[in-house]
């Protein structure tokens, strides 16, 4: 058993896509070394997804990688759904975000933000990564995994020994084939066209993100970052692949748009068709899937790309926990009670706004779509901030409770005058903040030895028009904070390391139970 014991790293990575190079970079900022396994020495070149939210960009500060992915991405305005004769169906208006980021949504041109965060992954010397390299088994044990990977240019074969392996290998993984793990779900028969666009000139609501609906020939007509244009397009029942096999054969179809070759030119042009799949298991072992490996769905939520990296976020810093030794090791079973609620909540509403573009609305949820909302009414599914819907939580996950919502970020000051966005202050670990208390006065003497085995701070939240009284307070420079806490009822909350309400003093400050069905 001695040669179980001699790891080569922590952690091994299959894919370096977005959700891999999201899981290196939240191992590294702990510490955890990982070695990446990526079959394709370059990055894939076509533009999936198309834009990235204030929670994303959120994981991103936490990263470290924020400031680098801002200079390569564009403010959204709004979205709206239209129909071809000038009809407005909906619209969505970007509120301002609560997260500490401006603005709420973003657009994207991924082969340009993907490069960006692995050249900052780069600067970690705690990620390998190791290009052209295709992992054909994984092997475990009680103690760790070893990973057998070929070179795709010579066949030669290395051994790998890890504590686990995440398979983010796509939707064709490899890796939940070697698990054996099924991917339950659909595949829709339409094939849809995306036609990639170089901007040449702008047209009137260039930067709207348009859903022109119709049950012919809906069209996502959206602008990507770098002076990038998208238009994706449902081919018609007996259109085939070969129809348009060329730039010149797929102008008309952006002509009946009324774009022109002065609008734009044709840079690449691709076909794909829709999923709703979901892997019966995120987790064999010591191997866990992760993004598009574990769940696929249509994009007219436009959060694929970003569930996966919600995904490999949530399972680092958990796994860094485990590995460090100030998490139990049952605390990975949160990883799939957490992540599959969400990804199905994305799946079901890509699914519900692809009946919006397609007009398969009946009249009564048309007319429902149309209302206006009530005066008390939460924002919309696809704005909202984010919450959990289950995992490691103390008490009630209702419209009322302040637990599982993430926690606003607003610009606060230490006792050394020091000014910055919350998370910057935090640090990286589990934190209790009280309003104008002491969260620790609250706790009993075990609750507080509980917190304390997991590395938590203390933070009182003073007012702007206070005095600090401890060494280790905040002043709520934005006035955020209290309100948000009291408009939940609350005095104090646990946080989270990605900054969820893991407890509050209304349900019980005390440790959450560590189990799946938590």
């Amino acid at each position: 058993m001695t040669e179980h014991l001699n790891y080569d790293a922590d952690i091994a990575i299959v894919g370096y896509g977005p959700s891999g190079v999201i899981a290196a970079l939240t191992l590294a900022k702990y510490g955890i070394s990982t070695v990446v396994f990526e079959r394709y020495r370059d990055i894939y070149p076509r533009a999936r997804a198309v834009t990235v939210n204030d929670w994303t960009m959120r994981i991103f500060q936490s990263l470290g990688v924020d400031e680098p992915v801002l200079k390569c991405i564009d403010p959204q305005r709004a979205l709206r759904w239209m129909r071809y004769d000038g009809t407005e169906i909906m619209r969505i208006e970007h509120p301002p975000s609560t997260l500490g980021i401006k603005p709420r949504f973003f657009n994207i041109y991924q082969p340009t933000m993907e490069a960006t965060l692995r050249e900052c992954a780069s600067r970690h010397a705690q990620i390998d990564v190791r290009y052209g390299l295709e992992v054909v088994a994984l092997d475990q044990d009680e103690a760790g995994v070893t990973v057998t990977a070929k070179d795709a240019d010579t066949d030669a074969r290395t051994s790998t020994r890890v504590r686990y392996a995440i398979g983010c290998d796509g939707g064709s993984s490899a890796t939940r084939g070697a698990l054996g793990v099924k991917l339950l779900g659909d595949t829709l028969e339409v094939l849809w066209i995306v036609v990639d666009c170089r901007v040449k000139r702008w047209w009137p609501d260039r930067n709207l993100l348009t859903f022109w609906s119709d049950k012919e020939r809906p069209v996502v007509d959206i602008a990507l970052s770098g002076g990038n244009h998208r238009w994706e397009l449902p081919l018609k029942p007996g259109e085939t692949e070969a129809d348009f096999a060329t730039n010149d054969k797929v102008w008309p179809l952006l002509k009946a748009l009324g774009v022109s070759e002065d609008d734009v030119e044709i840079h690449q042009h691709a076909f794909y068709r829709h999923h709703t799949r979901m892997a019966q298991t995120w987790r064999v072992g010591r191997v866990f899937l992760a993004g598009d490996a574990a769940h696929l769905m249509p994009p007219w939520a436009g959060a694929g790309m970003q569930t996966g990296m919600r995904d490999a976020f949530d399972l680092g810093w958990k796994l860094a926990g485990v590995i460090n030794g100030t998490l139990p090791e049952p605390f990975l079973d949160t990883y799939e009670t957490e992540r599959r609620p969400n990804a199905e909540f994305y799946t079901q509403l890509a699914v519900q706004l692809g009946r919006v573009i397609k007009q398969e609305l009946t009249d009564e949820e048309q007319a429902a779509l149309n209302a206006p909302p009530a005066e008390d009414a939460p924002e919309a599914p696809l704005i909202a901030p984010p919450v959990l819907a289950a995992g490691w939580l103390r008490g009630p996950l209702a419209r009322d409770s302040i637990v599982g919502r993430m926690v606003p970020q607003p610009v606060v000051g230490d006792t050394r005058g020091r000014m910055a966005r919350l998370d910057e202050l935090l640090g990286d670990g589990f934190v209790l903040l009280g309003d104008d208390v002491d969260p620790a006065t609250l706790l009993t003497a075990s609750e507080k030895d509980e917190w304390d085995r997991l590395g938590a701070r203390y933070i009182a939240v003073r007012q702007q028009d206070q005095r600090t009284r401890g060494a280790d307070e905040l002043i709520d420079l934005d006035g955020v904070l209290r309100p948000w806490l009291r408009k939940y009822g609350a005095r104090a909350v646990a946080l989270r390391p990605d900054r969820f309400v893991a407890a509050a003093d209304v349900s019980g400050l005390a440790v959450p139970v560590c189990t799946a069905a938590a």
